[in-house]
């Protein structure tokens, strides 16, 4: 019935009619801007989450920084880490000089090009193995969960079995049996990363299978937790690489990675040689925390319950 009809009139007073103008007006006003955020909505969600969080800003300026310094960097900064054949005895552990920024390696690799190569090695291996790990986890836990009953029992028996091996113990054994090569490494780190996003797509699964708002937590972007889950384990598997490096379980010479710089530097800490051990050090814990740091902005940024109406 129209506005109109309730009057003797037939016509509805002019106040009446340019509020229910306005009224008109604001909804296609909330229409257009409701069709807007569904396309750029979520980009602004996460500048708006970044923007805010200077911490996450900031990392995602080191990992952008750290991609050119391991990726475009040996082509700027160049130098021999395939078969360099030292012919004087001061290239061997040189200390940081114009030459060698930060100096020299036991086998007069220069220190500089040394973390681009490990860099570049770590994080190829991380972001693999990340990838491979939060792909199988999501896939794994979200069968589970959907699936439910005896199917959800045996496939969660399966991940606690696992989970209750110590996963650094394992990963030694099978990486002392057989030959180390950078695809190996990458199998053995996504094999001990996958399980964690497994057991959280799961329970997830379990409690939003049943509910009318699935479909709405997807379009208002609850999908994004793959992303989330992919940023942490790439921290992780930097973290896990850098101790198997350090155990001794890295990739084959001549290639490096920063654990294995740091294993190697160990043996010279006492006769002051920090460059061996300072900067790659320094170099995983910049690029771990930075990982972690993205990670919970994303997840802010992803998760409906979190972000503000």
């Amino acid at each position: 019935m129209s506005t109109e009809s309730n009057y003797p009139s037939g016509k509805a007073p002019s106040g009446l009619q340019e509020s229910s103008t306005a009224l008109a007006s604001e909804h296609i006003e909330v229409t257009e801007a409701g069709e807007a955020g569904r396309i750029g909505g979520l980009g602004r969600i996460i500048w708006g989450v970044f923007s805010e969080n200077k911490l996450a800003l900031a990392s995602v300026g080191i990992v952008v920084f750290m991609l050119l310094f391991c990726f475009v960097g040996p082509h700027v900064y160049v130098t021999n880490q395939t078969n360099l054949v030292v012919t004087q005895v001061s290239e061997v552990l040189a200390h940081p000089s114009g030459r060698h920024l930060l100096g020299t390696d036991p086998n007069g690799y220069d220190i500089v090009g040394r973390l681009m190569v490990g860099g570049a090695t770590a994080l190829e291996i991380a972001l693999l193995a990340a990838g491979i790990a939060t792909v199988f986890g999501v896939f794994f836990g979200a069968v589970s969960g959907y699936a439910g009953g005896v199917v959800d029992a045996i496939m969660m028996r399966i991940v606690d079995t696992v989970l209750s091996i110590p996963m650094l113990f394992l990963l030694i054994v099978i990486a002392a049996i057989l030959h180390p090569s950078f695809w190996l490494i990458v199998f053995i780190v996504a094999l001990a990363a996958w399980l964690v996003p497994a057991r959280l797509i799961r329970g997830e699964t379990l409690t939003l299978r049943t509910r009318e708002y699935v479909q709405a937590v997807r379009a208002m972007g609850g999908g994004g937790g793959r992303i989330v889950h992919a940023t942490f384990q790439v921290a992780d598997a930097i973290g896990l690489l850098a101790a198997l490096g350090f155990l001794g379980f890295g990739v084959p010479a001549p290639g490096t990675s920063w654990g294995q710089m740091l294993s190697d530097g160990i043996s010279y800490a006492q006769e002051g040689a920090w460059w061996l051990i300072y900067p790659a050090g320094i170099c995983i814990i910049i690029i771990t925390v930075s990982f972690n740091y993205i990670g919970d902005a994303l997840r802010d940024a992803f998760e409906v319950r979190l972000q503000r109406r």
